[in-house]
């Protein structure tokens, strides 16, 4: 099962969802680790540091600085975009099934888009 970093305005409505659904998996949220206000590319170098996925609904600059880290090497372990106005139900669906059929490091240098 892959671990998950949720962004800083990641939407804690989904985040519950997925642990009502399922408590064992391991989600962390920007906040917790202290790396609330940091930078995109601060944040994606601890996600890879730490062997988790970043959840973020950021699809603005997240996207580039990922492929930026991908393009240059660096490690980048994946990231799961969540649109904003896509139907909670349906995303924590999609994320379950992503979430518990992966395998880990399987979404390395990759992109999902939610919903499915």
């Amino acid at each position: 099962m892959l671990k998950l970093l949720a962004d800083e305005n990641f939407d804690n409505t989904i985040i519950r969802g997925l642990l009502r659904r399922n408590p064992d998996i391991d989600i962390v949220r920007v906040q917790d680790v202290g790396l609330a206000g940091k930078d995109d590319p601060t944040i994606l170098q601890w996600a890879s540091q730490e062997g988790r996925v970043l959840l973020t609904h950021d699809v603005a600059t997240i996207t580039r600085y990922a492929y930026d880290r991908v393009r240059l090497g660096q490690l980048m372990l994946g990231v799961i975009e969540v649109s904003v106005d896509a139907a909670i139900g349906r995303v924590i669906e999609d994320a379950l099934l992503i979430i518990e059929c992966s395998l880990e490091r399987e979404l390395e240098g990759q992109i999902q888009y939610l919903p499915l």
